[in-house]
């Protein structure tokens, strides 16, 4: 494994600046002296795109604080590229690092669509939501070329599954066709998530995700088509976007937004290197303030991994961001309309029944 560590130029583009170890790799190797190998590769920064295969695609999550039942990933890893991506760690299953291999080497479950059918007709299953998706992001560059998210939708929609979906992507304006079908029979509500209105902040936080103007279009379009649209503004970091909360909140109110979540930050496992690194790098100033804020509502470390406290956080500051959060949610009437997808309108089409006559 690639101790791939950036001393150099910062790389544009790209969250991580490095490759910290896979914790499931036995060894790494380190370029010490460059002018003593002669067989040395450097690492290619761009992405590739590695297919990949699974027995099932639909999760059972047992995690009883993340507001979810299943979850369906066409996708591991993401180019997106957010530097305190839980998500990471997952990727050190792959045999890849949760720093830049998780931005660069995506893995594409092309069958994903095949896998969806056959979990939608087993036996017994009560079509509970499932969510799109609960690692990384459907909507993510590859989504333009392989299209995975949008042939899951169809399925969802001819099935009559309902979906839970959260991305911060655009492209998911290409699908609102299906999805509006999905709402006239209310099977789908949309999740944008926004965590700063602050274009600066967000290029060196999330790469390459699409600009928080663009993410608000978003939530005003899926609203005026009927698609029930909330806004999960989150991770917060205390001392970089907590303040623009009452901003957030009240902005996509504006929108049509009917609800709105949050989580703090928590960087577990490789994230808590990746995240440090990164601070370090773009806000210098702000390091010891910002580290310390965060470890303040982890009980003095960074991750707290306790269900219910974990994404909420501890202590004084984190009481702060609650209060204020639910005090603006109130002001600009978020969160007083209840979605309830129906699970009760759920069939397999009969194309599908004449497999077994």
């Amino acid at each position: 494994m690639l101790e791939d560590k950036n001393t150099g130029n910062y790389l544009k583009g790209r969250g991580a600046q490095y490759n910290p170890h896979n914790r499931f790799a036995a060894n790494f190797y380190v370029q010490e002296h460059a002018e003593g190998i002669d067989d040395w590769e450097v690492e290619n920064h761009k992405t590739s795109f590695i297919i990949g295969t699974s027995k099932s695609i639909v999760n059972k999550v047992d995690s009883p604080d993340v507001g979810m039942a299943y979850s369906l990933n066409p996708y591991q890893g993401c180019e997106h590229g957010c530097t305190y991506c839980y998500a990471r760690n997952a990727h050190e299953y792959w045999g890849f690092s949760a720093g830049l291999d998780f931005e660069r080497k995506i893995i594409v479950k092309k069958d994903a669509p095949e896998l969806f059918k056959k979990f939608l007709e087993r036996k017994g299953w009560n079509a509970e939501t499932i969510s799109l998706s609960g690692n990384t992001d459907c909507y993510q560059p590859a989504e333009r070329e392989y299209k995975l998210t949008r042939q899951l939708l169809e399925i969802a929609l001819a099935y009559k599954q309902p979906i839970g979906m959260i991305t911060k992507n655009s492209l998911v304006l290409r699908d609102k066709d299906i999805l509006q079908e999905m709402a006239k029979l209310n099977l789908c509500m949309v999740y944008l998530s926004i965590n700063s209105l602050d274009e600066k902040l967000r290029l060196v936080m999330e790469p390459r995700t699409t600009t928080a103007k663009q993410r608000l279009k978003v939530v005003e379009e899926l609203s005026a088509a009927g698609i029930p649209t909330g806004v999960m503004v989150a991770p917060i970091v205390p001392g970089l976007n907590d303040h623009e909360i009452p901003a957030v909140l009240k902005t996509i109110a504006s929108c049509g937004a009917l609800s709105a979540g949050y989580t703090i930050v928590r960087l577990n496992g490789a994230i808590g290197g990746i995240f440090e690194d990164w601070l370090r790098q773009n806000f210098p100033d702000r390091f010891d303030k910002v580290w310390h804020m965060i470890q303040s509502c982890h009980g003095g470390n960074v991750n707290d991994s306790r269900f219910g406290n974990r994404m909420r956080g501890d202590g004084n500051i984190a009481q702060i961001i609650r209060d204020t959060f639910q005090l603006h949610c109130r002001l600009n009437k978020l969160n007083t309309t209840l979605i309830t997808l129906d699970s009760g309108i759920f069939s397999v089409p009969r194309q599908q029944l004449k497999l077994f006559l």
